[in-house]
């Protein structure tokens, strides 16, 4: 799924596929697992008082530091895990956080960088000296400036929400293809990038045809880096060494199927199995990182009667998934499922997909902003002028960045 903003919207009505694009229910909950239960996230703030995931003792902590009464920077780079203990407390961290950073990155959260992986939230302190006083400033600044007008021909998402396609993500690329034509060339595999006299590109590609050489003025690369590392080692050492030292642990995602009378009685609301998914926080004894509810949040994408689930394993924290088979992997999804979501006695899931990426997704560790600055000096230094490093180690590892 994807964050529904304006720019993938664009996307979305200029590739054809405003009539297909489909949104969750902005009101559906998200659950963290605490202490063997399933607990829901606050949406709005006005949930904060009520919600039992948290003691109340860790509210009025987070509170206070959030208004800035808590200890100040430290005065270099903090990880996520110690920017959010100091500002927010131990549990707003193992609650919250924690899960959110295996959800989104797969990862360590006392190795991620804050600056680098949650810089708007960074950011918040250090404009406005808390938390808080950032989202003031923000505000005030936001108010001053005025937006251009809204495209009209974009959908209005209601409320926090994600959004996929009739038929799932693989319309996107889909579309956009037919839209470009010929434009789009795959299986064609860059194998050399070098300098041409009047300061374009020179680019050879192994192709279905044989080795074909293209001009270009500028070239955008949006492999992840250890690919771009390797392209670009001939024009410059000190960009190739920087883009190697990026680190991508491996994912695997695991879509199954029960039937709807397998979930825990407890579980469901209004008869139902409602809400976007569940994260498990590394503390709570469970392999699995969260769980999607497909077929709760999109339309038709299970027969009725039965559940679509889609569960993510792996990450930085637990690399032995590459060494596990597809069975054992569903084995392992389906016993965690069995500790929270599923009935101990329900019948064997039904597999639909098992997809392993070795390298997934790259980690905004301490030190990743310099290193990336220092991969695009090296290119300076070499000359290469029109050449750019994109993609989700640079951006931002969300399909909107």
């Amino acid at each position: 799924s994807f964050q529904p903003s304006d720019p993938i919207l664009t996307m979305v009505v200029d590739s054809g596929l405003k009539d297909d694009l489909v949104l969750g229910d902005p009101d559906a909950p998200r659950f963290v697992l605490w202490n063997g239960k399933l607990r829901p996230v606050p949406a709005k703030p006005n949930d904060l008082p009520f919600f039992d995931l948290m003691s109340i003792g860790g509210k009025i902590r987070a509170g206070f530091g959030a208004l800035g009464i808590r200890p100040p920077p430290p005065g270099r780079e903090e990880s996520v895990e110690e920017f959010v203990r100091r500002n927010l407390g131990n549990e707003v961290f193992e609650r919250l956080i924690e899960p959110f950073c295996s959800g989104v990155y797969a990862g360590d959260p006392s190795k991620l960088s804050m600056k680098a992986a949650f810089g708007k939230v960074w950011r918040l302190e250090q404009n406005g000296g808390s938390i808080i006083g950032g989202t003031f400033k923000a505000l005030q600044e936001r108010n001053k400036t005025t937006k251009p007008p809204r495209d009209p021909r974009l959908p209005k998402p209601k409320g926090q929400t994600v959004g996929s396609f009739r038929k799932g993500l693989t319309m996107l690329p889909n579309a956009i293809s037919t839209c470009l034509g010929s434009k789009v060339k795959v299986s064609w595999k860059l194998s050399s990038i070098s300098k041409v006299d009047d300061g374009g590109y020179s680019l050879t590609y192994e192709t279905p045809e044989g080795l074909v050489s293209i001009l270009s003025r500028s070239v955008i690369m949006t492999v992840p880096s250890y690919i771009a590392g390797t392209l670009l080692r001939p024009i410059s050492g000190k960009a190739a060494d920087a883009l190697s030292k990026f680190y991508y642990p491996p994912v695997a995602s695991v879509t199954i199927s029960y039937p709807k009378g397998a979930i825990r009685k407890e579980c469901l609301i209004d008869g139902e199995l409602k809400g976007f998914g569940q994260l498990h926080p590394r503390s709570q004894g469970v392999t699995t990182l969260g769980t999607i509810y497909s077929s709760s949040l999109f339309p038709n994408r299970a027969p009725d009667g039965r559940v679509l689930l889609l569960n993510y394993i792996g990450g930085a924290t637990n690399t032995g998934i590459l060494s596990q088979t597809e069975s054992e992997l569903i084995e392992v999804v389906d016993r965690d499922l069995r500790k929270i979501l599923i009935n101990p006695n329900a019948e064997d899931p039904l597999p639909l997909s098992v997809r392993v990426w070795p390298q997934a997704i790259p980690q905004f560790l301490i030190g990743h902003l310099d290193v990336l600055d220092t991969a695009k000096a090296g290119l300076r230094e070499a000359g290469m002028e029109g050449l750019f490093l994109g993609g989700n180690y640079v951006c931002g590892v969300a399909l909107g960045r």
